[in-house]
């Protein structure tokens, strides 16, 4: 995954922006990544771990409501935890996560594998993306992950 994340800072360092994480389910391993880059001081404003559902509403302003009505592991929820690690950061851009990784916690609606992602950039439309991921508690993270990575890319790439 260091190949992404190499592409990801120097996109970023193009564009003189930076980024900030938004992790649940993936626990801090997006920044992880993005940390073992040489230079990503550069482009790295932050990285926020709200596992729980109070540090979703403390650290990132998640609506409690929200999380009530839909569920942490839910769109309306990753929107809102990327939208507010830009607000409660400097960075130009921010990844959020939340999923079931699993062995447990999965249900009918939401199985283990159940991940959302959110893609928020200053100035422009949050974008989300359900994914359904297969295999045990490590690839479904790791998997989040890399989709968490591609985005971001992607999002430079649209702007």
């Amino acid at each position: 995954m260091l190949d992404i994340a190499e592409k990801v800072g120097r996109e970023l360092e193009l564009r003189g922006m930076s980024m900030a994480t938004a992790e649940s389910c993936t626990g801090g391993w997006i920044a992880q990544e993005v940390t073992a880059v040489a230079g990503s001081s550069a482009w790295l404003e932050c990285g926020f771990v709200t596992y729980s559902n109070k540090a979703k509403h403390t650290m990132l302003g998640v609506d409690p409501a929200v999380i009530e009505t839909y569920g942490a592991v839910s769109e309306q929820v990753v929107i809102q935890m990327a939208e507010g690690a830009l607000q409660k950061s400097e960075a130009d851009i921010a990844v959020a996560v939340s999923g079931v990784a699993g062995p447990s916690g999965g249900s009918a609606e939401k199985p283990v594998g159940t991940v959302w992602l959110a893609w928020a950039m200053q100035g422009k439309p949050t974008v989300t993306l359900l994914n359904k991921f297969d295999g045990n508690r490590e690839s479904v993270r790791q998997q989040s992950v890399q989709k968490a990575l591609e985005g971001v890319l992607d999002c430079l790439h649209s702007a």
